[in-house]
């Protein structure tokens, strides 16, 4: 049974970090390096509307020669945003990130955004999940109780 993202949000906690989306790009490195995060969640009044990530800054920001200090998050963020809820299964979520190409997910729960979901995150599950059941399998296999 695949773990849920409830599961990896207990486990990794709900802290999301945001940031508006007429921040500048600069004001938004400068949060992701404190955090050490690649990924912030673009909130407007209380509602997602975007994410902004370490791929955005390369692709939209340096290789479009826009500057970071006068640039806002608004110009270079993605809107087309992949969203699971806590129930959504690890399994679900990789299927998610693998058909979309996206690293970040935003969990959602009535319409409130309770956390993020990394690949790293989802991969980790996986291999966790993979893990035990190696060690259930040998220990049936010695025949251990």
């Amino acid at each position: 049974m695949s773990k849920s993202i409830a599961q990896i949000l207990k486990l990794k906690g709900n802290d999301v970090w945001r940031i508006t989306p007429d921040a500048s790009i600069y004001d938004a490195l400068a949060l992701m390096a404190e955090k050490n995060v690649g990924a912030l969640v673009v909130m407007e009044q209380n509602q997602v509307v975007g994410i902004f990530t370490e791929r955005d800054h390369a692709r939209k920001v340096d290789l479009e020669g826009r500057c970071s200090q006068k640039a806002s998050i608004r110009q270079v963020m993605s809107v087309d945003i992949c969203y699971v809820t806590p129930q959504t299964t690890v399994d679900e979520a990789m299927a998610i990130v693998t058909e979309s190409r996206r690293r970040h997910l935003p969990v959602m729960e009535n319409d409130q955004l309770v956390g993020l979901a990394s690949i790293g995150d989802l991969v980790k599950a996986s291999l966790d999940e993979k893990d035990f059941e190696i060690k259930q399998l040998k220990r049936y296999i010695k025949g251990d109780p």
